[in-house]
């Protein structure tokens, strides 16, 4: 699996539970671009409507080949998910105040996965003791490989 573009502000901005494998479903000009690696996930996110996850903000980079057939750089893109996946996501959504995120996007043997996370907020503090946690494991490890 080739990693293709992370989004590493998911894990500083939201806490992460529980993670899903979704296909996605794609134009032939967004698969030449996404595998180029012209992809950004950074302001992305997933919403749910008439049973279907469709994701909303992803912008794949136009092809530099294509012709007047060329994609809509922003445009929504529909998950593959199980229905049940989706009605749990979807619940889990309404109810209890969680949001579902991209990850990651990925090629897994020729198809475009995308890897997103049913996720909580976090607060500002709650950034502040992530970052502080993070800081003092890094000067452990310094100090160990010092030693």
């Amino acid at each position: 699996m080739k990693d293709i573009a992370v989004n590493k502000k998911a894990y500083h901005d939201y806490f992460i539970e529980d993670k899903y494998e979704a296909g996605l479903s794609l134009l032939g000009t967004e698969i030449k671009s996404l595998r180029k690696g012209k992809v950004q996930l950074k302001e992305s996110y997933i919403s749910f409507s008439n049973g279907e996850a469709i994701i909303k903000g992803m912008n794949i980079a136009q092809y530099d080949h294509g012709n007047r057939f060329n994609h809509d750089e922003t445009r929504e893109r529909r998950l593959l998910l199980h229905k049940s996946e989706i009605r749990k996501l979807q619940n889990k959504v309404k109810l209890q105040g969680y949001t579902v995120i991209p990850l990651k996007i990925y090629l897994k043997d020729g198809l475009a996965k995308l890897e997103i996370a049913l996720a909580k907020g976090k607060s500002l503090y709650d950034k502040r003791e992530t970052d502080k946690i993070k800081t003092l494991e890094k000067e452990a490890r310094k100090a160990i490989r010092s030693y």
